[in-house]
């Protein structure tokens, strides 16, 4: 065989090799899908538990208390995408949590139907809502533009009022869990910090006992104006919010 048509059939294959639909990102294992545990976790073939990544759903089965607003929903329509398919891992930054699961973004990669990103499926389909961390962060963008599209048409659990932006001012000393809220910034406060997780700044909500409590990662927020009205979304509890991540933070507009 000629040296020409070595090269020329090395290019060919190159040409011809599917591209990465998330370039920005490692690729990992393959597997299909067996079980899904709920709307944001899923098994598969090789006893690989998932979590998928920048994506929160409604809890079908917490260790206490019933199962959360559309938690059922959420779980049946992962069902649908992912049940039996093959799928590929991708990988944005760290790769297992403490529990061993897979921190990854999924996309199927058989001829069961088209090719799908099921993270921003879950978002775009309103079936969970963004959630972002430093470390895994690619794509929250793209990701908090389809949530704000479901949220806008009311899909999935944004037609719930659980899952509805809440008023600060409304919020009850002992409410906890993720939770997205309408606050007011006020002034950087002094508090004893928690080892586990030592924020940057500490900064009091206007009108409220509630304390927007920074990250590092987030940490321009400290910066913000006193007064400043935002939409913000973190963990809340025992009347503190956590703001993990500068995405998690939106500039509401004077209009």
């Amino acid at each position: 065989m000629g040296l020409w048509r070595v090269w020329g059939i090395c290019f060919c294959l190159a040409a011809c090799a599917p591209s990465s639909p998330l370039p920005d990102m490692q690729p990992g294992e393959t597997g299909r899908v067996t079980k899904v545990i709920d709307g944001d976790g899923l098994i598969l073939d090789t006893g690989q538990r998932v979590r998928l990544i920048s994506i929160t759903a409604p809890v079908l089965s917490p260790r206490e208390g019933s199962s959360e607003a559309f938690a059922g929903e959420s779980a049946r329509m992962l069902e649908d995408m992912a049940l039996g398919r093959r799928v590929r891992l991708y990988y944005p930054g760290l790769t297992r949590d403490r529990y061993d699961r897979a921190l990854a973004h999924v996309v199927t990669i058989d001829a069961a139907g088209a090719p799908l990103w099921l993270n921003r499926e879950m978002i775009e389909r309103g079936g969970a809502r963004v959630r972002l961390y430093g470390s895994t962060a690619t794509r929250g963008q793209d990701l908090l533009a389809g949530e704000r599209t479901a949220r806008i048409a009311e899909r999935g659990l944004w037609a719930l009022s659980d899952y509805e932006a809440k008023d600060a001012n409304t919020i009850s000393p002992d409410t906890r869990g993720y939770t997205i809220l309408t606050v007011v910034l006020g002034a950087s406060i002094d508090l004893v910090s928690d080892d586990r997780f030592p924020p940057a700044c500490w900064r009091q909500l206007q009108g409220t006992t509630l304390v927007l409590a920074v990250d590092e990662d987030a940490r321009s927020a400290c910066g913000i104006a006193d007064g400043t009205a935002a939409e913000v979304r973190g963990w809340l509890s025992g009347e503190t919010i956590e703001l993990r991540h500068p995405l998690h933070l939106s500039i509401e507009d004077g209009d």
